[in-house]
């Protein structure tokens, strides 16, 4: 085994302890209404394990500009400094609501990639489709959503009706939500965080075969990440809402905002990496389970070079990490 092979290896399951940190500090605060003390306690817990990682980190897809946010804020370097270059995408807690209110979806997910590699996508919202490997070639983000069903549909063998679609229950979607249910497909709506679900659709079993509508940009970039990794296709077009989100665009050198995003746009080769852990059950993943003794995660992990796809079930006993004891306890 080379050098680089052997560093590529170590870094997979490096991500991994990132996201793992995360989730385990996040999950303290499910149901408990406080979205921020969430979010703060997955900042600082990624932050903390990024800075043991051998690697020359830059984040491209953070917590916001410098000044809005203390840490992984877009630019900042992550890593012990050592090669190899990196872009880094991060989202420590997607689904802060979910993480608050209890439900369902919740997520800690990184996606890394060689310098360049991904879209350094604006904080505002981008119109999104996303299938898995099957119906990859089938869809386009401009074509009717019973066009893009039927066709669908037909790629993966399934009839019409058994075909289901993740949308997020929000006013702006009522048109889709109700093209959809004319096309005679299932529809499963969700309060936050379409990152999982976009994942989903490519992983067979999890009972996603379509996700759309629109969501964050800077979560579009991390689930084409994935699903780069699973031979799968996300399209999407930044949806400006005000001439400022235009000028966020344009300094993040995103020239020009009408255009259609394909993968090779998002995420431009398959020098990638992607890790999520559940927070709270999911379609794709599920929670942190508490014990008597510490807790259970689960994690997924992907290489985009070798399509290799990892679910890790851990065991971490508090009494070998005792700063994950307390962590975000009130």
């Amino acid at each position: 085994m080379n050098n680089e092979m052997a560093m590529e290896r170590e870094l997979t399951m490096e991500f991994a302890r990132v996201t793992e940190a995360a989730a385990l500090a996040s999950a303290r605060w499910v149901g408990r209404g406080n979205k921020e003390a969430a979010d703060d306690a997955a900042v600082q817990a990624m932050r903390s394990v990024f800075d043991t990682i051998r690697m020359q980190g830059t984040v491209v897809i953070g917590e916001g500009e410098m000044d809005e946010a203390p840490m992984l804020y877009i630019g900042e370097k992550v890593g012990s400094g050592e090669a190899p270059e990196l872009d880094v995408a991060v989202d420590p807690l997607e689904g802060t609501n979910s993480v608050a209110k209890g439900l369902a979806g919740a997520i800690a997910v990184v996606a890394i990639a060689r310098k360049g590699g991904l879209l350094h996508a604006p904080d505002m919202y981008m119109d999104k489709i996303a299938v898995g490997p099957l119906a990859k070639g089938k869809i386009h983000l401009d074509a009717p959503v019973q066009e893009n069903l039927a066709n669908v549909a037909r790629a993966l063998g399934k009839s019409m009706d058994d075909l289901t679609v993740v949308i997020l229950d929000r006013p702006r979607h009522e048109k889709i939500i109700h093209d959809v249910r004319e096309a005679g497909a299932r529809i499963r709506l969700i309060t936050d965080g379409d990152v999982s679900p976009a994942v989903a659709c490519a992983i067979e079993g999890t009972g996603v075969d379509v996700m759309m509508g629109i969501g964050g940009a800077p979560e579009g970039v991390l689930a084409a990440a994935a699903l780069r990794c699973l031979g799968g296709e996300m399209q999407g077009r930044l949806w400006p809402e005000n001439e400022e989100d235009v000028l966020r665009a344009q300094k993040l050198g995103v020239s020009d905002v009408a255009k259609l995003l394909t993968m090779d746009d998002l995420v431009c080769s398959d020098d990638v990496f992607f890790a999520a852990t559940g927070i709270t059950e999911g379609p794709l993943l599920k929670g942190v389970h508490f014990t008597s003794q510490g807790a259970l995660t689960h994690t997924v992990v992907m290489r985009g070079k070798t399509g290799t796809v990892r679910f890790i079930e851990a065991r971490h006993r508090f009494d070998k990490k005792p700063a994950y004891a307390m962590k975000g306890a009130v």
